[in-house]
């Protein structure tokens, strides 16, 4: 794709820099992402935040996508994984309190 073939542009002039500021980066999106429970970035936010360029950000977002610890969203939100999990267990369990009394299902022993 483009980031790639953009970032291979870039590693063959300094390959340690570039590898550096991704991993860099990746590790100040998980600090950010563990410290604000909820957080909800776009790509272009995320290159604000962590000053980097468009293709340094792309790879590091793909890298904790692909590591499951972010998820992006149709619109283009990154969020953690467990925070989407979360959001959905306390849905359900709303969800659940809404029902009237006879449609409930019995309590777990």
């Amino acid at each position: 794709m483009q980031a790639e073939s953009e970032l291979k542009g870039h590693v063959g002039k300094d390959p340690t820099g570039v590898l550096l500021t991704v991993l860099h980066t990746i590790e100040r999106l998980r600090a950010e992402f563990l410290e604000m429970p909820g957080l909800r970035l776009t790509a272009a936010q995320v290159e604000r935040l962590c000053g980097v360029e468009q293709t340094i950000c792309k790879t590091s977002l793909d890298a904790l996508v692909d590591a499951q610890f972010l998820r992006v969203s149709a619109d283009g939100i990154y969020v953690r994984v467990t925070d989407v999990a979360s959001a959905r267990r306390r849905q359900a369990k709303t969800e659940h309190a809404r029902l009237p009394r006879e449609r409930r299902p019995p309590a777990a022993s």
